[in-house]
């Protein structure tokens, strides 16, 4: 029987890269993606799009108000979204919103008897946010193991970040490698309803990059006019 696995699936380049590389190594996946009142939340109907085309075991959309904590261009329409690369941590930072999910995801994966998480985090190109970190991934693989049941009757729990050290470009060349269809991935802040990038806010710009150094065709759709 194949070991099972909890992928977090936003949608995006990234988290769909991860889902196709957990599937490549066997795993048996569940796919995990969150309505937490992002203004991108069309970024969900990539989401169960890119779980149905590529078979995962199960996918779940769980609801969660981070809106209503706002302190995010994701979740306060009042705060505008950056449009040029700045210093420090950006106003696109969601509060704690990877520790968050996984704790979510290490829930769901002590349900199903699954030891994995996957995570399609990079501290390499990427925007700044604490939570893209090693020493996070290290950090929160450490609680899992002392905070469920699995941990401590001795089933290990680990948290897989596969995209941790590579670049954007090195991601889209994994990727394409494994089949990957990126044209239906939405990674845009402010992506219009039916999915098209606006091409200037910090996740457009690291995605254009990233095609552009990998020497792969942007397949993204731009809004246009």
């Amino acid at each position: 029987m194949n070991q099972k696995a909890v992928v977090l699936l936003s949608g995006g380049l990234d988290s769909t890269t991860v889902l196709a590389k957990a599937m490549a190594e066997g795993y048996e996946v569940y796919a995990l993606s969150f309505d937490y009142g992002q203004r991108h939340d069309v970024e969900l109907e990539a989401a169960r799009l890119i779980a149905r085309n590529m078979g995962v075991k199960g996918h779940k959309v769980i609801p969660i108000d981070l809106r209503s904590l706002g302190g995010s261009a994701l979740t306060d329409d009042t705060i505008n979204l950056p449009t040029k690369a700045s210093e420090g941590i950006p106003a696109t930072y969601v509060p704690a919103r990877n520790t968050v999910f996984l704790s979510i995801a290490l829930g769901w994966a002590e349900v199903l008897g699954a030891h994995s998480i996957f995570i399609g985090v990079s501290a390499v190109d990427y925007s700044g946010y604490p939570d893209c970190r090693p020493e996070f991934i290290s950090a929160f693989e450490r609680l899992a193991n002392l905070a469920t049941r699995m941990g401590v009757e001795g089933q290990a729990v680990t948290v897989q970040a596969p995209l941790i050290n590579l670049t954007k470009a090195a991601t889209v060349n994994l990727g394409i490698s494994l089949g990957v269809d990126y044209s239906v991935t939405v990674s845009c802040y402010q992506a219009s309803k039916s999915g098209e990038a606006c091409g200037t806010c910090d996740s457009c710009r690291l995605r254009k990059r990233g095609f552009e150094q990998a020497g792969v065709a942007d397949p993204t759709r731009y809004v246009t006019g």
